[in-house]
């Protein structure tokens, strides 16, 4: 699969199989969202994997459009770390865990599995969610929550380009 073609491919994913992600390919999926783009290279992130069962259950149930977390086979939650940023480039922690998500849904695409990317960050009630059930500080700003696992639904592919949306100068 080129990049254009799992560009094409992505659809967000709300059904899983439950079949297990091998350690190999949660390891790849991991490696390909740090060679991400990242301003100045700060990499002002870090990563949580939530396998167990009854945490997937109570983070399906700490916001309504996160129900699909329960049956994933783990859900990867993307977490910022402004605290490591310094200097020129100190404010883009966003931009660089956007990026880093991206890449963990088109990696996951390649090796097979759905994902559904969830936002967090910048709503307050879903950020003290996750803080509560992973008992994270805060210092760890969770900005995407994405369900993972062997697709038991294959939405038809879409396309959304639109040229009115675009002005070249």
């Amino acid at each position: 699969m080129n990049v254009t073609e799992a560009i094409r491919a992505r659809r967000s994913i709300r059904k899983f199989t439950g079949a297990e992600i091998p350690q190999e390919h949660l390891d790849a999926i991991l490696e390909a969202a740090m060679l991400g783009p990242s301003a100045r290279n700060m990499r002002p992130y870090e990563f949580a994997v939530v396998k167990d069962r009854a945490l997937l259950k109570e983070l399906s149930e700490a916001c309504p459009r996160w129900y699909m977390a329960e049956g994933a086979a783990c859900v990867i939650i993307v977490f910022a770390r402004p605290d490591l940023e310094e200097g020129l480039g100190h404010e883009f922690w966003q931009q660089d865990c956007s990026a880093a998500t991206e890449n963990i849904l088109l990696q996951a695409l390649e090796l097979g599995y759905g994902t559904c990317w969830c936002g967090v960050y910048p709503i307050a009630g879903r950020v003290a969610a996750i803080r509560r059930i992973l008992g994270t500080g805060e210092n760890s700003v969770p900005v995407s929550l994405i369900p993972m696992g062997v697709p038991a639904e294959h939405p038809a592919p879409r396309g959304h380009y639109d040229k009115s949306r675009v002005k070249y100068y």
